[in-house]
């Protein structure tokens, strides 16, 4: 049996602290910026000038990744340190994007923004 794409999985109506956000991406439903307890209002509006909503997507190290719109196109990614003091957007143009990284430097590749993520101590 395939598993839905996700696009096509639903949002969930759960309610998630901090804590409880999985590592890695569901295969049964996707989580909106809504149902994070201590979601930022900047988070929670990633998506309005998109007009696409904002889904969790996994962690990487110390933060959560979420994304407005879809993986390939006009998306913004946010990732959000797991206690809140910081946060970093990556905008994604089709294939290519651009973001800055918590080590500083403005990457192009969303590979390598997420290894700055992953590095980030």
């Amino acid at each position: 049996m395939k598993a839905t794409p996700p696009h096509l999985r639903p949002f969930t109506d759960q309610v998630f602290e901090t804590g409880q956000l999985p590592s890695t991406p569901q295969r049964d439903y996707r989580i909106p910026a809504a149902g994070w307890t201590d979601a930022p209002a900047e988070l929670l509006s990633l998506g309005d000038d998109l007009g696409e909503p904002v889904e969790y997507k996994r962690r990487i190290g110390r933060f959560l990744l979420w994304r407005a719109g879809p993986p390939v196109g006009e998306a913004t990614y946010m990732a959000v340190a797991d206690d809140g003091s910081t946060s970093y957007r990556f905008y994604l143009h089709g294939r290519t994007g651009t973001g800055l990284g918590p080590d500083g430097r403005t990457h192009k590749r969303f590979r390598t923004w997420k290894e700055a993520l992953r590095d980030d101590e």
